[in-house]
């Protein structure tokens, strides 16, 4: 019958293409030909209507005999074809571990950070404890306790952003001096890191945000000397023994007296040049001794204790350890200027 030689044909030519097939795709290809809703043979059991009636069980029997003998020698040969593709993947992503690699991409710390560690190390070598405090201030703290009553004229000075009438973003870390005068036990030697906030406008040297270091000391007999031989100290560890300060008269309305501090040069060592306008000298934190009505204010007995505060800069710092000339360049986040920086 036509039938019987259509399957034996179909059979003998799948075999032959079995045994040539290598990948995956091809396969399925064969078998959507074959066995598939439109293949030969569906096709053929569409055509079962013009066999005679008394034949149709012997060709549909057949017919499933045949599906279900490529079936299986489609399913080895999937097999046979999954495990060589396998194999080949396998020496395809094979890893020589010996073969050298670049090395990856490190960062670095960032040069504010950089500096606030080395602070921290040189203050708490001293004997100086480290206290953090919120971003987000009650005015009582950032002004009133530091002497800065509402309406005081200095306040213009630090310029903030109000939160409301007596929330701030804190326009310094002197806060934290009538926090740690109202809640620790004396004597009190802290150091505060940390950001603050002013209504400045972005150029070469100011930002609306910066960081800052605070210091406190209050023991009984601090004198002003002590203040100067702690920054003197202070600077010896940040730049060489080479390095001096200088104090010139200032005002700070919760110091008094209150002083600015120079530091020798970096750049021409004290001779002049450009960074420092040929004066040989760098500004670099205000301080002072605190004021009596701060002390009194925080509950002190200014007749018994006194204390000494400065307030350091660490911008400043690290544009004068790094030689960078542009603030914004700190924020920028320019991975090919931190990478110098290590």
């Amino acid at each position: 019958m036509a039938v019987v030689d259509t399957l034996r044909e179909i059979r003998e030519r799948v075999e032959s293409e079995l045994a040539a097939i290598s990948s995956s795709a091809e396969l399925d290809t064969l078998r959507v030909k074959v066995l598939g809703k439109k293949g030969e043979l569906t096709a053929l059991l569409k055509g079962m209507g013009q066999v005679a009636p008394e034949d149709r069980p012997k060709v549909g029997a057949q017919i499933n005999e045949v599906r279900q003998w490529l079936t299986e020698k489609m399913d080895e040969a999937q097999s046979r074809i999954q495990a060589a593709e396998r194999e080949a993947a396998i020496k395809a992503e094979t890893i020589d571990v010996t073969e050298p690699r670049a090395l990856p991409k490190v960062g670095s710390a960032h040069p504010i950070t950089l500096v606030m560690d080395e602070l921290i190390e040189c203050f708490t070598g001293m004997g100086f404890d480290v206290m953090e405090g919120p971003e987000v201030e009650l005015d009582h703290y950032n002004f009133e306790l530091m002497n800065l009553p509402k309406n005081h004229p200095a306040r213009d000075a630090q310029d903030t952003f109000y939160m409301d009438d007596n929330i701030v973003l804190r326009t310094h870390t002197s806060p934290m001096q009538a926090r740690a005068m109202l809640t620790r036990p004396l004597p009190i030697r802290i150091i505060c890191p940390g950001r603050v906030y002013r209504a400045d406008e972005v150029d070469a040297t100011h930002s609306p945000v910066f960081h800052q270091m605070e210091g406190l000391v209050i023991d009984e007999h601090v004198k002003m000397s002590d203040l100067r031989g702690t920054l003197e100290a202070f600077a010896k560890k940040l730049y060489g023994e080479g390095t001096t300060t200088r104090f010139r008269p200032s005002f700070f309305p919760f110091t008094e007296p209150s002083a600015e501090v120079d530091m020798t040069c970096v750049a021409c060592h004290g001779k002049g040049c450009s960074i420092c306008k040929g004066t040989g000298w760098i500004e670099v934190l205000g301080s002072g001794m605190v004021h009596p009505h701060v002390l009194e204010m925080c509950g002190i007995d200014s007749t018994k204790y006194s204390g000494f505060a400065f307030g350091i800069g660490l911008e400043r710092i690290a544009m004068q350890r790094y030689g960078i000339r542009d603030m914004r360049l700190l924020y920028e986040g320019d991975a090919r200027l931190f990478s110098q920086l290590r």
